[in-house]
């Protein structure tokens, strides 16, 4: 057994053999054939055992870091071991970029793809639907390009890592573009309720913040901050009050009292998408890693419902709770995805970093959401099992493509 080795949070400690850690896709698919039991371990922020093996787990973090532009096709293709941060800047500097980015510029670019993480805006979707094709490592150490044009294709793209290792993904790329970020404090919640979707629609991508107190029961909450960020072609709409809230007169962090300096630049500063399109810079680790989080998907239209029946729950939520963040996916075809076929209003929980408070505070939002067939984040806390329109398509791919369950662990043994 190996020294112990642990998620970012701290929460999961692998059961793995040995830690691989390929320097080349020839070393990998060599490492692949001979494996037994084997999964993919990414920048480790994920919260749950979706990576835990009592195998092999294998790092792509030392292949070399691909990511070659084509200005023809206007796509770039990353090795699987690339994160956004850094893939963001190549771009840049060549005139390009992607449509969105997650919260956290720290992540690999594969395992965001693979468990269908996202940013925010009414109009854009997950960040694995840019992908156009993928190199996929399987069981037997060969590998197998995957296309739009394939049937399996929506069912590839976002599939745990159950169908194999992604030594690459071809990216399609926009033109880059700059973005203007303005925080608003103290949204009030029957706003929120009268304008959901007025707010949720006021920019190019929009984050509210909330803790969930200081709200009558089953009823939208108070928001602490809008993180309202601005496509600068698209104008900027930002006046000292809006909706009720009142601009914010320096930097915020979501979390009060931590530093601000962690957080990417605010006050509508125009400056390159990669560094507002994120909430928090690569170049700071936005926290110490002592948290837990959830996450659930539900239908756009159900957004009022949805926070008034967490706010039913809220004597039980709020103590387990440092921030909720509540964010916009668009629609998408990935079998797998939480924004599958609807647009949904995503709420995000960042617990405090003790399971035992944290469970039951779980429970009580996923009873609270049953009614609006919630989907959870496959990289997050969750307890009930999700329903997926295509899970059945999922499972029937997973067992053609890895009969033997070389890719397969205790989690996708659960939900797969």
């Amino acid at each position: 057994m190996i020294d112990a080795v642990t998620n970012w949070a701290g929460n999961v400690t692998f059961g793995a053999r040995q830690v691989l850690r390929p320097r080349s896709v020839d070393e990998l698919r060599r490492v692949v054939a001979r494996g037994d039991r084997l999964r993919v371990l990414g920048t480790g922020h994920s919260f749950n055992t979706v990576a835990d093996t009592d195998g092999d787990l294998v790092s792509l973090a030392d292949l070399p870091p691909v990511t070659d532009i084509n200005p023809d096709r206007r796509t770039v293709t990353v090795s699987g071991g690339v994160r956004y941060g850094e893939l963001a800047v190549r771009l840049h500097e060549a005139g390009y970029a992607l449509p969105n980015l997650a919260s956290l510029p720290h992540i690999s670019v594969a395992g965001a793809v693979a468990t269908a993480t996202h940013g925010s805006g009414v109009g854009n979707r997950s960040l694995a639907s840019v992908v156009s094709a993928l190199s996929i490592v399987r069981a037997s150490g060969d590998v197998d390009v995957v296309t739009r044009d394939d049937a399996t294709f929506e069912g590839s793209v976002v599939a745990l890592g159950a169908l194999g290792v992604v030594a690459d993904l071809t990216l399609d790329l926009v033109p880059a573009f700059d973005v203007a970020q303005v925080v608003y404090d103290d949204l009030p919640g029957d706003t929120l309720a009268a304008h959901v979707d007025e707010i949720l629609s006021s920019a190019y991508s929009v984050s509210l913040f909330t803790d969930w107190t200081g709200v009558p029961e089953a009823a939208p909450p108070r928001v602490n901050q809008v993180w309202r960020k601005f496509r600068v072609a698209d104008g900027v709409d930002a006046p000292p009050r809006w909706l009720g809230a009142t601009r914010a007169d320096s930097p915020r962090h979501p979390l009060a009292g931590m530093p601000t300096v962690n957080c990417t630049e605010q006050d509508g500063v125009p400056g390159p998408w990669f560094a507002r399109l994120p909430h928090f810079r690569l170049e700071f680790t936005p926290s110490a890693g002592d948290e837990l989080q959830s996450e659930y998907f539900v239908d756009r239209a159900d957004a009022v419902a949805a926070l008034s029946a967490v706010g039913a729950v809220r004597d039980v939520v709020a103590p387990a709770l440092q921030i909720s963040e509540i964010r916009t996916v668009a629609a998408d075809e990935a079998w797998l995805s939480p924004a599958y076929r609807r647009d949904c209003v995503a709420l995000h929980f960042t617990w405090v970093g003790d399971s035992a408070a944290v469970r039951p505070a779980i429970d009580a939002v996923e009873g609270a959401l049953a009614p609006l067939r919630p989907r959870p984040h496959w990289g997050k806390l969750f307890h009930q099992a999700p329903a997926y329109p295509r899970l059945a398509d999922a499972v029937a791919l997973a067992r053609a493509v890895d009969p033997d369950g070389v890719f397969r662990n205790g989690f996708i043994d659960a939900f797969l």
